[in-house]
């Protein structure tokens, strides 16, 4: 049957049930007012020209979309197993809601991993474990060129914006941070009134957009810079070379999530998408960067100063490495991004199939600092999937001082990963800039969430550092974290990845052939 046919057919059905129903008594009349709404969508669907699903079954056609529309709702809730769910599994999305919430985060029955398959992880423990640790301990952030250093917790919140988050979620994070005693990364769009109101610490970054420190050609002002830097809340700067969700990129803020406040604080235009542009317009290479290091650190007064970015080439780190040994300056700290860290709003490749991942990342990193004779000088901290205090020390073993957290700390805030984040549709009022559902985030109830799941989280830190018969989590090496690879074979992170000898990149005669490569190919002059 053509669709003229059917719509013909249609058309004389509902003609005739009209009639017969005028015919009769009022139960028919009101049977048809239910099904005339039904008549009509079914008209519209035949006669409409986007969806063929639509046109070839009228009405009915359009529960695929309904149902379509809530398969999300539907594999969290009702399929996915606790341990299968994406990006972040129920397992860890549950624990960071308990220790939030205060809630009971013990598991009876034994652990749901299959500990038998290829990839599974574990600490090893002591026969001799230590019966108590300190778990306001501190990581020293700062080196001999720094003369404001920050002592830092081992979990901080990683950078969410202003702008991607909502205000009542920006004040939440920061009273949590103010009560906890840890730090909060702004993101890179600027601080704003909400980072400052309760007086959390902040580790204020700065993105190729430089909000916050934009002149009003789009480059950096240093002037603009100083007075933000000297903020007392201020405790560290993090300029922002990359970000893992999608490297290589900059930043976006979709127009629908830009409001007048937020262009004020960037400075930038109403109506449009903002966007970074994927390099800095500051500096053209390694040895300007580190330039750039330098005067970053002087206008703030001698605060601490890091870089952040996903490892793309490795030959790029060793490009940096070369610029620091060249004109003597380092950053106070490193900040690694995996390729599989998460954002408001990214391209699908870009997301997928771009940037290396944190493990891998963070080895290359720790190596290259290492074989130059530089990790003396500076820290790393691991940003990408950190939800438990095992998480934290398998980074520590890799070579992080510290970690920081996102969607970590969105959960803690009561995030159900509806990944609406680029939609300013958020249905827990985080990252939106709806008014109406920003409100329904109560900032002084989940601002103790985060708070009591940092505290929970570094108490079970202390534990697995007692456990492991250590005293601090700067004696944990790869030596205490397993991984059976295939079958029976099992191997510590030391066998697997193993650690360079302090320098010896420097020497054609101790540089190891797999990196003898990107060495030769690494410029402090050039990222090319």
């Amino acid at each position: 049957m053509t669709m003229r046919q059917k719509f013909v057919v249609f058309a004389i059905a509902s003609l005739l049930l009209v009639v017969i129903g005028s015919l009769f008594w009022a139960p028919v009349l009101w049977l048809l007012i239910l099904l005339i709404p039904i008549i009509v969508l079914g008209v519209v669907d035949m006669l409409q020209t986007r969806h063929s699903i639509r046109r070839l079954y009228p009405f009915l056609g359009r529960f695929r979309y309904m149902l379509e529309a809530v398969r999300p709702e539907i594999q969290q809730y009702f399929v996915e197993s606790e341990t299968d769910g994406k990006p972040i599994s129920r397992e860890f999305r549950s624990l960071v809601y308990q220790r939030a919430k205060g809630d009971r985060d013990t598991r009876p029955f034994g652990t749901i991993f299959d500990v038998d398959r290829d990839g599974y992880e574990w600490i090893n423990h002591s026969m001799n474990p230590n019966h108590t640790i300190d778990i306001e301990s501190r990581i020293k952030f700062g080196g001999d060129q720094c003369i404001k250093p920050y002592l830092a917790s081992p979990l901080n919140i990683s950078a969410m914006s202003f702008g991607s988050l909502s205000s009542n979620a920006v004040r939440a994070l920061n009273k949590g941070a103010k009560l906890g005693g840890f730090a909060h990364n702004t993101g890179e769009g600027s601080i704003s009134p909400y980072h400052l109101e309760h007086g959390g610490d902040l580790i204020w970054q700065i993105g190729t957009g430089y909000f916050g420190c934009r002149a009003a050609d789009g480059n950096f002002d240093p002037d603009l810079f100083a007075t933000n830097a000297s903020r007392d809340e201020v405790k560290m700067i993090e300029l922002k070379l990359s970000q893992g969700a999608k490297p290589g990129h900059g930043g976006i803020l979709p127009a629908a999530k830009l409001t007048n406040e937020i262009a004020v604080i960037r400075g930038v235009p109403m109506g449009e998408d903002v966007l970074s542009p994927p390099s800095h317009s500051a500096f053209c290479n390694p040895i300007e960067m580190m330039q750039f290091v330098a005067v970053l650190r002087q206008l703030s007064g001698g605060k601490p100063i890091g870089i952040k970015f996903c490892l793309g080439n490795r030959s790029e780190m060793l490009a940096m490495c070369k610029a620091m040994l060249e004109t003597g300056i380092t950053p106070d700290f490193i900040t690694v991004d995996g390729g599989e860290g998460g954002t408001g709003a990214a391209p699908t490749e870009m997301t997928n199939s771009v940037g290396t991942p944190l493990k891998d990342g963070l080895i290359a990193v720790n190596n290259a600092l290492i074989g130059c004779g530089l990790r003396d000088k500076m820290r790393i901290i691991a940003a990408g999937k950190i939800f438990s205090a095992f998480h934290l020390i398998r980074a520590a073993a890799l070579g992080a001082d510290a970690v920081n957290s996102a969607r970590a700390m969105m959960l803690a805030l009561g995030c159900i990963q509806s990944r609406t984040c680029n939609t300013d549709h958020c249905p827990t009022g985080i990252a939106t800039q709806n008014p109406d559902r920003a409100l329904a985030l109560d900032v002084t109830d989940k601002g103790q969430r985060v708070a009591n799941f940092h505290h929970e989280t570094v108490t079970n830190l202390a534990e697995l550092i007692a456990a492991a018969g250590l005293n601090n989590l700067e004696e944990l090496q790869p030596k205490h974290i397993n991984r059976r690879v295939e079958g029976t074979d099992v191997r510590t992170y030391e066998e697997l990845y193993p650690t360079l000898d302090s320098g010896c990149l420097l020497d054609a005669s101790t540089r190891p052939a797999s990196w003898q490569k990107d060495w030769q190919l690494a410029a402090a002059d050039s990222w090319n």
